[in-house]
């Protein structure tokens, strides 16, 4: 008797479980188990793509809308909504623009802007806004392109040393910080002077980024050279901005500007951010953009009108005085600048 067609009957049976085996387990590592590309941002190459137009809150929004409304080789074709964010698609000169409202302070303009990443293709950030002016020699209306951003706030609280007075109880890992000081100053020109302003011991914020083995201490953020370079060359062809039909703004660019969640309306406060820092301007939003887009490897300037004084005034600050005039000439920077890329 002959055994080979029970043998194939099985060997083919075979087949068939092992090949329905095959497809259930496929289809459970498809549902169960997404592979690593399901992960992660839509767009994670920013080489091509957007010029985000960015601002902090409504009056300067109205600055860019004006322009953009104004201009016959402009326009918004198209706004998406997420998270409650509004972000309006568009071409200025050709070229395509996203812009959009960071929202005011530290932590929304952080979250917006990697928003911004993870949703569009965005090759470069142009960001305006109003500052508080930190040197005495910036009025309302003057313009300034800061090349680093530092937060000024990143601190130890610490109780005083009973034992010691004028001295404070420190953790130890801010001691060791304090110990690199002299050594990381001396290799760097534009590093903090750090000291404390009472109670309030400055530190600097601990980031990571592709390159990195472990989150390194971070003093302050540099502007792109390619940006700041376009700025020096728009302001220096730009006609003169007149504020109030009073006086005429001075621009410029370079220098530093500081960043904290705060609105900083105290004088002796301000004075402090001028010796440690070397500050020009404060503000709350723009050293954390500069943040984002250094690990997002994405190029950044910011531009910063002044309205005020910080904490300069006798009485109630008047910051609202000069707001809209202020952020109409920063408008005015930002295009100019916009028209500098163009033309590269």
């Amino acid at each position: 008797m002959s055994y080979r067609p029970f043998t194939r009957q099985v060997q083919s049976v075979r087949l068939v479980i092992v090949a329905v085996l095959l497809v259930i387990t496929t289809a459970c590592q498809s549902t169960s188990s997404p592979t690593a590309a399901a992960y992660g941002p839509k767009f994670a190459e920013h080489d091509q793509g957007f010029t985000a137009v960015v601002v902090a809150y409504a009056p300067e929004m109205e600055g860019i809308l004006g322009r953009i409304e104004a201009d016959p080789n402009a326009s918004i074709t198209q706004m998406v909504t997420y998270k409650g964010i509004k972000y309006r698609i568009g071409k200025y000169h050709d070229e395509p623009i996203l812009i959009f409202a960071t929202g005011m302070s530290i932590a929304n303009a952080a979250m917006s802007m990697q928003m911004a990443f993870d949703y569009f293709p965005v090759k470069q950030v142009v960001y305006m806004g109003i500052a508080g002016a930190v040197n005495p020699e910036w009025q309302p209306g003057d313009v300034i392109v800061p090349e680093r951003w530092y937060y000024h706030d990143e601190s130890v609280y610490a109780n005083p040393e009973p034992n010691n007075p004028g001295e404070s109880v420190l953790p130890a890992y801010y001691a060791r910080f304090m110990a690199e000081q002299p050594a990381r100053k001396a290799a760097d020109p534009h590093y903090p002077n750090y000291k404390p302003f009472h109670f309030v011991h400055p530190d600097e914020v601990l980031i990571i980024k592709d390159g990195m083995d472990k989150p390194q201490d971070t003093a302050y953020f540099s502007a792109s050279p390619r940006l700041l370079s376009a700025a020096k060359s728009a302001m220096a062809k730009m006609p003169a901005q007149m504020i109030l039909g009073e006086r005429k703004a001075k621009l410029s660019v370079g220098g530093n500007g500081v960043t904290g969640s705060v609105f900083l309306d105290n004088r002796e406060y301000r004075k402090w951010t001028r010796e440690v820092f070397n500050a020009e301007v404060t503000e709350m939003e723009s050293t954390a953009v500069g943040q984002v887009c250094t690990v997002n490897e994405v190029d950044w300037v910011i531009i910063r009108a002044i309205s005020d004084l910080a904490g300069g005034q006798e009485g109630v600050n008047v910051e609202h005085i000069y707001d809209k005039e202020v952020s109409r000439v920063g408008a005015n920077v930002l295009f100019a600048v916009m028209d500098e890329l163009a033309a590269q």
